[in-house]
């Protein structure tokens, strides 16, 4: 079997933007939320039949408490803000396995969920639906994998190197000395992503930098490993058929009706198996 974990907030981000270009002066309340319904409902259409979606159901968690500058929700726009738990209500009701992460973040969840499902022997491919540069670090060889859906790309651990220069591994060190700008971290400074894959591949973790690699920067790089390094203990479920599609929920279609888009059921009545 194939396991799909997406990254909920990403996909929500994604559709509330892409129908800017279409919808104008007219969006629907709940268009983004319809967006990755639907966007569900076609990959299932396609073969998946274990899916996991994993939401801020806050954006702010347990980093902005280590770092001041970590990202918020301000400058989020209302009206994106207001699809965030109708879309978790929203997969619950379509019988879709969802993590709303509150003090944890939804890669955290992704991380956790991958780390599970790769150790069960019947999953043949885990695939992380985000774009987002920290869930590289749970990419591992061809059998966990990261899936660019803009790009239309698969990255595993080959094209991890490729793209970052360091295996997966080292990720956490990778981002933590050049930044992440989506997180609101900004690296060390005078760090770009060449020298700090010299660095990485070098010395390894940056706990076994020696002295003078970082000088008095690096309590700062440690910092901001701790930022980037994705927190997959736990148990989000305890067998991987917990995340197997068996169907909407007889409350799914008052819960379409309640976001305006009636062709749902309908649609997610012909994928049922």
């Amino acid at each position: 079997m194939i396991v799909h974990l997406l990254d909920g907030t990403y996909e929500l981000f994604r559709h509330f933007y892409g129908r800017r270009r279409w919808e104008k002066d007219k969006p629907a309340p709940y268009g983004a939320v319809t967006g990755v319904l639907h966007t569900l409902l076609q990959m299932i259409e396609k073969g998946a039949t274990h899916i996991g979606v994993a939401t801020d159901h806050v954006i702010e968690s347990f980093r902005n408490g280590l770092y001041a500058g970590y990202k918020t929700s301000e400058g989020v726009e209302p009206a994106l803000l207001a699809q965030f738990h109708p879309l978790e209500r929203a997969l619950a009701a379509m019988g879709v396995v969802v993590w709303p992460m509150v003090e944890l973040e939804a890669d955290d969840a992704l991380a956790c969920a991958a780390r599970l499902a790769a150790a069960d022997p019947r999953v043949e491919k885990v695939a992380i639906w985000t774009p987002d540069k920290d869930l590289a670090q749970c990419v591992a060889g061809d059998r966990v994998v990261q899936m660019l859906r803009k790009a239309n790309t698969i990255m595993d651990a080959a094209a991890v190197r490729a793209k970052f220069g360091v295996d997966p591994a080292h990720i956490p060190d990778f981002l933590a000395l050049v930044g992440d700008s989506a997180d609101g971290y900004p690296g060390i400074d005078g760090i770009g992503p060449v020298s700090a894959a010299q660095l990485v591949n070098r010395y390894g973790r940056i706990e076994d930098f020696p002295p003078a690699a970082l000088g008095e920067r690096k309590p700062q790089a440690l910092l901001f490993k701790q930022l980037a390094t994705l927190r997959s203990e736990g148990e989000l479920f305890s067998d991987v058929d917990a995340l197997r599609w068996r169907g909407p929920t007889e409350a799914f279609a008052a819960c379409a009706a309640e976001l305006g888009d009636p062709r749902l059921p309908t649609r997610a009545n012909r994928c049922r198996r």
